[in-house]
């Protein structure tokens, strides 16, 4: 049966037109005359049988039904350019690893220790993507993951790697001349919040034998690196792994104002799929990490 999609052609020039908010742009960005791009988006408008810009006195715009179709096509064209770049490239090769990671564990941690892996493992090409929660591999093109969790990752090999053990971190402006504080003193300023911890303030008091009406209160952020902007800007109290914001730390954007930790519930793992055999390179970079896990343990304090 024939599938119901629109031509390519007529998809690329729709996606630069949404994208530029104009038909004159995407003619230029496409090396084709405004008159075409304007065929192709009438085109594909029959096709659709919906409207999908609009003119008014600036040009045209995105109908409500344009905006969500370019969303989506955008993400779509985005992973076919992707996949073809990797066929043109080779680098589905067996010496390619495709790594999902936590992206300030994998920004922060992780890539300023790769130049040893690549040292030490020349041939292999590591590709690193944020994810910041499970997924199927069956659905994607990891080959393994680091993660944050638990551990039990139905149909995988799970290799736990390291506890967090956060500490508060301010603006040593935050608490003008104090030099640090009590555990108890925490809550009389705005509690940053982690949205993949969201129970990380309440634990932490826990372990500090203190209960707090409002410690899941504050607001949100998804990255500990935003995290640690909003710390750094005044906006509170976070709650962070020192060795993600070493930086800040040894330059004095970021105090630590009470040194109380606690060892966290779930770990970081390294994660990839039963079908992987030993002789892959997920298993070369596997006992690699795990060895700069072990090294990392040693060297702390």
């Amino acid at each position: 049966m024939r599938r119901k999609i629109p031509s390519t052609t007529a998809l690329v020039g729709f996606e630069s037109a949404a994208r530029n908010q104009s038909f004159t742009k995407a003619a230029e960005e496409l090396s084709l005359t405004q008159s075409a791009v304007c065929r192709q988006i009438a085109n594909l408008e029959e096709f659709l049988g919906v409207k999908l810009f609009e003119k008014n006195r600036q040009g045209v715009r995105l109908t409500e039904a344009g905006d969500n179709y370019f969303r989506r096509v955008a993400v779509r064209m985005d992973e076919l350019e992707r996949d073809t770049l990797d066929l043109m490239g080779d680098h589905r090769s067996d010496k390619t690893i495709e790594l999902a990671v936590v992206p300030t564990f994998g920004a922060r941690w992780l890539m300023p220790r790769l130049p040893d892996f690549r040292k030490h493992f020349p041939g292999i090409t590591l590709n690193l993507t944020n994810r910041t929660r499970p997924f199927l591999f069956a659905d994607t093109q990891f080959d393994a993951a680091i993660y944050f969790g638990d551990g039990d990752w139905p149909g995988t090999k799970t290799y736990p790697l390291m506890y967090e053990n956060p500490v508060p971190v301010c603006s040593p402006a935050l608490i003008s001349s104090k030099t640090s504080l009590a555990p108890a003193d925490i809550p009389e300023y705005p509690l940053l919040q982690q949205t993949t911890r969201p129970y990380a303030w309440r634990e932490w008091f826990h372990s500090a034998g203190l209960r707090v009406p409002r410690d899941m209160a504050g607001p949100r952020y998804e990255l500990f690196t935003m995290l640690a902007q909003a710390a750094i800007h005044q906006m509170g109290i976070a709650l962070i792994p020192p060795f993600l914001i070493q930086e800040e730390l040894e330059s004095k954007r970021l105090v630590c104002p009470t040194k109380h930790s606690f060892k966290s519930k779930w770990a970081y793992h390294f994660v990839s799929p039963n079908k992987i055999s030993e002789s892959h390179p997920v298993c070369d970079f596997r006992d690699w990490l795990i060895s700069e896990i072990d090294n990392f343990k040693r060297e702390l304090p």
